[in-house]
């Protein structure tokens, strides 16, 4: 009995998932296997002359405090940040006039306090800062990474791309 049930709900399941159309968010895209292949070549040819030079790899986090990154970029890039919203009962610790208000400034620091990397840069250089004193000076370092820009997707542009740094 209980077997069947839950048959029915699976098949539900499905039914429901394939009557939709499967897509990706604009701005994103997929990679097939040769085209992964290719970029892995890339990259791991990109690496290889970075390490004979004496560059070595660094990764830091998808997202960062939002402190960290936001003021680093001016007005305009600060538009262009993903923010992630916090987890639990945001909504319910904002202020009902900053709802209202729709005032994005005043409600955005409430309910968002982490957020995807729009560069590089500024989170290699919270890692300097906060590895300080375990790096060597100069810190020749590479990093190859996604980031992504909240902008409109345009022909060529995307919202989620990678990014390769090296100091």
């Amino acid at each position: 009995m209980k077997s069947s049930l839950i048959d029915v709900f699976i098949f539900a399941s499905l039914n429901k998932v394939m009557a939709q159309k499967p897509s990706i968010p604009k701005g994103t895209r997929d990679f097939s296997p040769v085209e992964v292949q290719r970029r892995q070549y890339v990259m791991n040819t990109i690496k290889h002359h970075f390490e004979h030079y004496g560059f070595m790899p660094i990764e830091t986090p998808s997202f960062e405090n939002s402190d960290t990154l936001l003021g680093k970029y001016g007005e305009e890039g600060d538009r262009l940040i993903f923010k992630i919203l916090n987890n639990g009962q945001y909504l319910s610790k904002v202020n009902d006039q900053d709802l209202q208000s729709k005032n994005e400034y005043k409600v955005s620091p409430q309910i968002s306090k982490r957020a995807l990397r729009y560069d590089l840069t500024v989170p290699f250089a919270r890692y300097v800062v906060q590895h300080q004193n375990d790096i060597a000076f100069p810190f020749k370092r590479y990093q190859i990474q996604p980031v992504w820009r909240a902008d409109r997707p345009q022909h060529g542009r995307f919202q989620e791309f990678y990014q390769c740094d090296a100091m």
